[in-house]
């Protein structure tokens, strides 16, 4: 059998094209939330069997979650795939208005079915180099569920499930072209839950103590906080249950879902001390109960740069997905309602180097669709996505790197309508296959050159300096779906 070169392993990529966009838009119907993703952890599994990867399914004690190997020897390289959705954000496909597809449905409002798509595409080709090029080497293919609010792979990596990799590789669909060398801030989600006391809020308010009253007086007190912590932190929160709709009753039950962010475990931990102690204040002050329930959490991003230069090599290898009129029209329509810009995007990744965010935004002018690669530094310091990602808990165990395509307008604000509404389109497909190419071409020198692997793991452990992984979550948290939060 005659060798396989990069160029034959994107073309099998494109070969695969049904394949992957089938499995996509699949994914992107069945709209399952965090750790409910059963059909579609299903449609991966079966399509991984079927490509000839041995599947071990529930892996890390999780029931969405799986691992597809094949290969033996070394190196071990992982791939992760995302495939959970978002509540409340059901949209039409390729509609350019806010069109619900089933009322209070859920949607891929962050593209997590072409997340799962894109990277099935690149370990199924990393597979076909291995075997025709009869190389040592083991790609794995994780089934990451939860990353919306779950933190999926950080309960895996505490099962030690990415113990043992010499490099991980993921991607995300974006509204650019580039590579996602930057930090992301670690985070703990909690859950509040005060008990008061029900009674007759005109003819006995006496007799009542209100758990409504202490969720509200909580949130004050979090508002106060706010000023008092590092500039980089977040707090974010949601009343998961206000007590009821009855307001003539004194609400007995009520519970208040916060979600903490810092740039390192240990700051979002003295900051999740201190919105404790604010919610034990709020339980004292309306003598009600509060019990505080740990959800989840996961670490910042480690980047590593070594890795990062080699997807940039490769996406510098591969060209710009071109756009039909229609797709085009699209775009420009959907972006007409979004309230981001071509600049916040473009900027995200280049605002330390001005010249050439702005020869990026010229050659971007009047699109609607970014159709450049945009340029990678290597040599800058590290910046911060003030948002969060799992795939934190990975990158302290082991060399991560990741790149982003263009799959949606410029503009599109992650979490929207609008994105749900692109995530079905030939706009998708095309960012999901070159982010395909992007990670298997990356595999592919990794199994090639050993000393990109070493190179990687050298700048992990200077990175650490001696800090090791250790989980945030308790051991005796363990996942759960929203709805059973």
């Amino acid at each position: 059998m005659a060798e396989l070169n990069k160029e034959g392993m994107f073309r099998y990529i494109d070969e695969n094209r049904v394949v992957l966009t089938d499995l996509s838009d699949k994914i992107w119907d069945y709209a399952e939330t965090a750790f409910e993703e059963f059909r579609s952890a299903e449609l991966i599994m079966d399509t991984m069997k079927r490509s000839g990867f041995d599947v071990e399914s529930g892996t890390g004690g999780i029931g969405t979650a799986f691992c597809a190997t094949f290969g033996s020897g070394g190196p071990v390289i992982g791939i992760l795939a995302e495939y959970d959705a978002l509540s409340g954000l059901s949209q039409e496909a390729g509609a350019a208005e806010r069109r619900e597809a089933v009322q209070c449905g859920n949607g891929h409002g962050c593209g997590h079915n072409l997340f799962a798509g894109g990277s099935v595409g690149a370990a199924i080709a990393v597979k076909r180099y291995i075997e025709e090029n009869k190389l040592p080497g083991v790609v794995k293919l994780f089934g990451c569920p939860g990353e919306e609010g779950g933190s999926g792979k950080a309960f895996m990596a505490r099962s030690g499930v990415f113990n043992g990799l010499d490099a991980a590789f993921a991607w995300h669909p974006m509204s650019v072209n580039a590579i996602l060398d930057m930090s992301m801030l670690a985070n703990y989600q909690v859950l509040y839950k005060f008990k008061g006391v029900a009674s007759h809020a005109a003819a006995a308010p006496d007799k009542g103590r209100s758990a409504l009253d202490a969720v509200e007086l909580m949130n004050v007190g979090v508002n106060f906080l706010r000023e008092h912590v590092i500039q980089e932190a977040r707090i974010h929160y949601a009343i998961t249950n206000s007590g009821g709709f009855s307001p003539n009753v004194v609400q007995p039950y009520a519970d208040v879902l916060y979600l903490i962010r810092a740039p390192r475990s240990q700051q979002v931990e003295e900051i999740y001390q201190r919105v404790n102690k604010i919610a034990h204040g709020a339980a004292m002050m309306t003598e009600t109960e509060v019990e505080i329930r740990f959800v989840k959490a996961c670490a910042n991003i480690i980047p590593n740069k070594s890795l990062s230069a080699v997807l940039h090599e490769n996406l510098m290898l591969q060209d710009a997905p071109s756009y039909t009129e229609e797709e085009l029209n699209l775009a420009a329509a959907i972006a007409k309602t979004s309230p981001g810009s071509a600049a916040a995007d473009v900027e995200r990744y280049l605002k330390t180097h001005p010249e050439s965010m702005k020869r990026c935004l010229k050659l971007l002018e009047g699109r609607p669709v970014c159709d450049i690669m945009l340029p990678f530094f290597p040599d800058d310091p590290d910046m911060l996505m003030p948002g969060s990602s799992d795939v934190g808990d990975v990158s302290w165990i082991t060399p991560t790197a990741q790149v982003v395509t263009a799959c949606y307008a410029l503009g599109t604000p992650e979490h929207s309508w609008q994105l749900v509404s692109q995530g079905r389109t030939s706009i998708g497909h095309k960012g999901m296959l070159l982010a395909a190419k992007v990670m298997a071409g990356a595999i592919a020198d990794a199994l090639e050159s050993p000393g990109i692997i070493e190179n990687a793991k050298a700048e992990l452990a200077e990175r650490l300096g001696g800090e090791t992984y250790r989980s945030a979550i308790p051991a005796d948290v363990i996942p759960k779906a929203i709805s059973k939060l």
